[in-house]
């Protein structure tokens, strides 16, 4: 080196810190993740250690209940006479009795319910038959009172207003309905006995079949009275009892030997126990 040129030092430059910083900060990762996997891992090993202790203790009282059960089994064998194998056939048998018992009832719960629905069916039928009633009478009673509506009044023997005249059975049934009086239906023999109706008695004396007249006795208040040659479906009036009350009798059919009607009394006149209204 000449006098006169100044010596040139080469500092060398420092090295970089960055890599250095990136390992350590791995290493510290590193670590830390290690230490929270074997934490991890530990809270893993004590929760099996529990979950196994507690298997244990299941299985450990599992056991004395096993022990308890065939100990019971064996005491009461042995309080009823039995062997442990003949107290497991009576209570299987006992087993099957419950089972048939339980089938049995629902069987009958079954049978109970199919009879419950065949009454309700039966319940439906009777109220089908009488709803058919409830119109056989509404036609009935329309019936009556047509043929009530065309019964005719007229005069009787004794010159008083007679009511309605019936001249056949049926019309008779229209007036027994109407409610209005009581009455009595015979049929007279020629010849017979008086016959007792409510508080009279009756007798045929005679009969006119061909001109539809007939004659008879009426007996009332101890008193006979005679009715001659009465016409059929005539009204033939009498008065009779304590209040004087108006009885009446209409003959429908005249024959040669009986004649057939009624006898009409008040709804109040006094009735025998021996009597009773047809």
């Amino acid at each position: 080196m000449s006098e006169g040129e100044q010596a040139v030092v080469y500092h060398p430059e420092p090295q970089s810190h960055v890599g250095r910083w990136v390992l350590i900060a791995l290493a510290a990762a590193y670590v830390a993740a290690s230490a929270y996997f074997i934490y991890a891992q530990r809270l893993d090993l004590e929760k099996i250690t529990q979950d196994q202790t507690s298997s244990e203790k299941q299985i450990g009282d599992l056991t004395k209940r096993m022990q308890s059960a065939e100990a019971d089994s064996e005491t009461l064998a042995r309080q009823l006479g039995m062997t442990k194998k003949e107290l497991a056939a009576r209570a299987a048998a006992l087993q099957r009795e419950q089972q048939a018992a339980m089938a049995s009832l629902a069987a009958q719960a079954e049978q109970e319910k199919k009879d419950v629905s065949a009454v309700s069916g039966e319940v439906g039928s009777v109220k089908t038959d009488v709803g058919g009633v409830k119109t056989d009478v509404a036609t009935t009673k329309a019936s009556l009172d047509s043929t009530i509506a065309k019964l005719q009044t007229t005069i009787g023997d004794l010159g008083q207003q007679s009511g309605l005249i019936a001249n056949t059975r049926s019309d008779l049934e229209a007036l027994k309905h109407k409610g209005d009086r009581q009455y009595y239906e015979f049929t007279l023999l020629k010849g017979a006995k008086p016959q007792a109706f409510s508080t009279v008695a009756l007798q045929l004396k005679k009969t006119d079949p061909k001109h539809g007249k007939y004659s008879l006795d009426v007996t009332a208040d101890d008193k006979t009275v005679e009715k001659k040659d009465k016409n059929q479906s005539e009204p033939v009036q009498f008065y009779t009892g304590r209040d004087h009350m108006l009885y009446e009798l209409v003959v429908w059919t005249v024959d040669k030997k009986k004649i057939t009607g009624y006898l009409s009394t008040p709804k109040n006149a006094p009735i025998p126990i021996t009597a009773t209204p047809q």
